[in-house]
């Protein structure tokens, strides 16, 4: 009867959009609940899908299963930027309970080849992480995590209690608390009595940027093998200290969809994956279809998404042993809406999601013997492929900028790699490792796939449609050296925890200048303490040696002592903080003489202003663009930044800052001509305004450059006949969804200063292909005549790649407007590119103009 009630016709449930289903209508049939655990309208207020919970009651919820049964334990894994709990539970039986730590102890060892065959694992538990909604604005995963959760703590007879001894379920409710929460209030506030279902209304259009992101506005499904954001961090230690068999990531989709499980699209697959994962995501598939046939939900496999990016929550633990799985379904976005299959009511969407978790417990219990199997089997094989590979181990740093080799150590440490410092510098193939500032891989581990997925470059492809990025090479992504090693060397000390080296003060204190170098990734931030501090600062635009001999490039840091207004205390302090938290080396010099070149009081040290940044907001702008902008001055260079909304920015005295920012855009200010012509005139007041990627558009439309784009070549070729079903995988492959190029920089340019390899990489996720200009000088950064390194680029695109100009300065009376057609700070792993940025807002005022396009 209740099946009767709440038919459900295609895809959608047609109930009444003023109905509210009760549990019985998302629970199984014959099943039993026990009535001493509380159900979630207990403790939330509202039955499961008549509201959007929220993440206080989340948690609430998930606490008072804590306490109310002996299968769940709750605890907190971190906390996001907004302070909000990270809590993962863990369900299982009591009695695997009682001996938690054996099993996990035990299950880890399944991936060390080493003693994974000294288990039986026709009795050993499967490990299973069950996690949803990483995307805030993807809501029909997190309210069903409530349904979820109930079922395991209160379900009684003896598939729940099978189910429960063979099995450690993680389980995570809420992979993006900042973005729930956000979306959850806009849906919920807006919500009618009679609910609206037209896609128009407000309830369904949330506000820009949205709850989709976290609070820096970050996709946080990029970011599991990165792990630069706290949600990220948790999940990681929480994957590796159990490392599951089977992870489930629930999202959302568009209205008119329907519903997607995994595999995807066979020929997207990461190479390095083996194909066994394919053929148990098939078969774990099978459970999935079962389970929606069963309550007459319409779905699709094999089409439209990927596993190759290891970077997102699906993809992450196919490199690993594991098997990923990926559920979309289509969003209501609200409570109910209309759609092309009819009406889609939130509830339906909630109990989809409860479905398909329910076959994937099935699917682990039934398959947990195959998925035990393929771990400990898929970590032999790894050791087996490390010790054929002609690649022993890899080597990278940088004796110039210890902080990105830091960093990147940091990523790889966060992933259970093995990594040591290495024994003594050493010289390779022209290149310098310092033993202080370097870092050594072995390819001879367990994750050696893992390690080869964040090292390799990759031309070559079975397929040309991408569903995110093609290539993430991390030292490119530093830019840092780095070389592929034939031998096993020495190690060093092993890396558990990394931890930036501290600078040095060479030749004590000085009453007269302090100087350092800015290749070190933390110069900005120093530098903004030194202006905060109202200290004058020059930065060098000529070489100059210091009385020890040592050269001092373009780009060098000058803080004079003497004559500053400032207590030399203040200075001494200042000096301390930037060697000790920077890990910059400050020189003291007690003379300005310099006989080899410039002396400390020429006219070649250009003073630097301090910056006052407004970046702009809001609709048809990109959040994850600014979020990305946002994050890096905030978190790492710790400089203060205006977030300016559009509608703002039109009407308001720009006069207050010395930098605006113009992220990619699509939207209103296109075609505003006052403001475009208010720009231009703070711009020729001596303001330096930065577009970046589509951004240079609306500077070209401004009048504020000449930032030409390579255009299609018109050939004469006899049109070539192309089937119609091809439309869109012929325009999809000539998209370029993120790969890696080089470019040949000039490295007296002040936008390269602190750089110093003429070759450098560049990320590009764009079609932008800038023209180089006619003058001379202004063409800074410029792609090689085959700059391809990694990823994937169409033949068309790539003729127009080819020698096409990175950067574009123009100068519009006192001031410069400077384009970057490409992003900087990539999902704020793409440390290399940074210091482009922060050149343009701290340099950006003395490019001569003789360098204008």
């Amino acid at each position: 009867m209740r099946k009767l009630i709440f038919l459900a016709l295609f895809v959608f449930n047609l109930t009444s959009v003023w109905a509210q289903p009760d549990l019985s209508y998302y629970l199984p049939e014959k099943t039993t609940y026990n009535p001493a655990i509380p159900t979630p309208k207990s403790v939330i207020g509202h039955e499961v899908g008549e509201w959007h919970v929220t993440h206080d009651r989340l948690i609430k919820y998930m606490e008072a299963l804590d306490a109310a049964s002996d299968r769940i334990s709750m605890e907190i894994t971190g906390y996001t930027h907004e302070a909000r709990p990270l809590i993962l539970l863990t369900i299982t039986s009591p009695k695997n309970h009682q001996n938690l730590e054996s099993i996990r102890t035990q299950h880890v060892q399944l991936t060390d080849p080493a003693k994974s065959n000294s288990f039986d694992v026709k009795n050993m538990p499967i490990v299973f992480y069950q996690g949803y909604s990483i995307h805030g604005n993807e809501a029909s995963g997190v309210n069903a995590s409530l349904l979820m959760a109930y079922h395991y703590a209160a379900a009684q007879g003896p598939e729940i209690e099978k189910y429960l001894d063979n099995t450690i379920v993680l389980f995570d409710p809420s992979y993006n608390p900042d973005g729930m929460q956000r979306f959850s209030t806009w849906v919920n506030s807006r919500k009618s009595k009679v609910t609206s279902t037209d896609p128009y209304d407000t309830e369904h259009n949330e506000a820009w940027p949205g709850g989709r992101f976290n609070h820096y506005w970050f996709d946080l499904n990029r970011d599991w093998l990165v792990a630069q954001h706290p949600e990220s961090q948790a999940r990681v230690r929480s994957f590796h200290k159990w490392k599951p068999n089977v992870l489930t990531d629930h999202h959302e989709m568009g209205t008119n969809s329907t519903f997607f499980f995994q595999p995807g699209v066979p020929s997207r697959n990461h190479p390095l994956t083996p194909d066994k994962n394919l053929d148990l995501t098939r078969k774990m598939g099978e459970f999935h279809a079962k389970a929606l046939d069963g309550i007459g939900s319409f779905y699709y496999t094999q089409e439209g998404f990927d596993d190759f990016y290891y970077g997102k929550g699906s993809t992450f633990p196919d490199v690993q042993g594991a098997i990923g799985i990926l559920f979309e379904q289509a969003s209501s976005r609200g409570h109910v809406q209309e759609s092309v299959n009819g009406l889609l009511t939130f509830q339906f969407t909630v109990r989809n999601q409860f479905v398909t978790s329910l076959s994937s417990l099935k699917a682990v219990n039934e398959m947990r013997e195959e998925f035990l199997n393929y771990q400990r089997q898929f970590f032999k094989d790894a050791v087996a492929e490390a010790a054929k590979d002609p690649v022993k181990a890899i080597i990278f740093g940088s004796a110039k900028d210890k902080a990105k080799g830091f960093h990147l150590a940091e990523i790889i440490a966060r992933q259970h790699i093995d990594i040591y410092k290495i024994s003594s510098t050493q010289n390779i193939n022209g290149k310098a490792f310092d033993a202080e500032s370097s870092y050594i891989v072995p390819m001879n581990q367990a994750n050696y796939r893992l390690i080869k997925g964040m090292f390799e470059k990759r031309t070559q492809f079975k397929d040309s449609l991408f569903y995110d990025i093609s290539s993430w090479t991390m030292p490119l992504a530093f830019g840092l050296e780095y070389e592929e090693l034939k031998a096993m060397p020495a190690l060093g000390e092993k890396v558990t925890e990394a931890k930036l080296p501290a600078g040095k003060r060479i030749g004590g204190k000085s009453e007269y200048a302090y100087v350092f170098e800015s290749s070190n990734y933390y110069t900005p931030r120093a530098l903004y303490k030194l202006l905060d501090a109202g200290l004058r600062v020059k930065v060098a635009t000529d070489p100059f040696y210091h009385s020890d001999g040592k050269k001092f490039d373009r780009g060098s840091i000058l803080v004079q002592v003497a004559g500053q207004e400032k207590n030399p205390e203040i200075i001494e302090y200042l000096i301390n903080d930037i060697v000790n938290k920077d890990g910059i080396d400050v020189y003291a010099f007690n003379t300005g003489l310099d006989y080899k070149g410039v002396s400390l009081g020429s006219g070649s040290f250009m003073n630097v202003r301090k910056p006052t940044i407004a970046m702009l907001v809001g609709d048809g702008i990109s959040a994850t663009d600014v979020g990305e902008v946002w994050h890096v001055l905030d978190t790492r260079f710790q400089i203060p930044v205006t977030l300016l909304p559009v509608d703002v920015f039109s009407r308001i005295n720009l006069n207050k800052y010395n930098t605006i920012i113009i992220p990619p855009t699509w939207g209103s200010i296109s075609g505003n001509d006052a403001l475009k012509e208010k720009v231009k005139t703070w711009v020729q007041n001596g303001g330096v305004i930065i577009g970046l990627e589509n951004g240079v558009n609306w500077l070209s439309s401004a009048g504020l450059g000449k930032f030409d784009m390579k255009k299609n070549e018109d050939k004469k070729e006899p049109t070539l006949a192309r089937p119609y079903a091809h439309i869109s995988e012929y325009s999809g492959a000539q998209e370029t969804s993120g790969a890696i190029f080089e470019a040949t920089a000039d490295l007296t340019h002040p936008l390269l200063f602190g750089y110093y390899n003429a070759k450098m990489p560049v990320f590009k996720s764009n079609n932008l292909f800038m023209e180089k200009s006619k003058n001379y000088y202004a063409n800074p950064l410029v792609f090689t005549a085959s700059p391809l390194l990694s990823g994937y680029i169409s033949k068309e695109n790539y003729a127009k790649i080819k020698e096409a100009s990175v950067i574009g300065v123009s100068s519009i009376g006192q001031g410069r407007a400077i384009a970057f057609t490409d992003n900087l700070c990539f999902r704020a792993f793409w440390f290399g590119s940074n210091k482009m940025l922060m050149n343009a807002i701290y340099y950006g005022p003395f490019i001569s103009g003789a360098s204008s396009r």
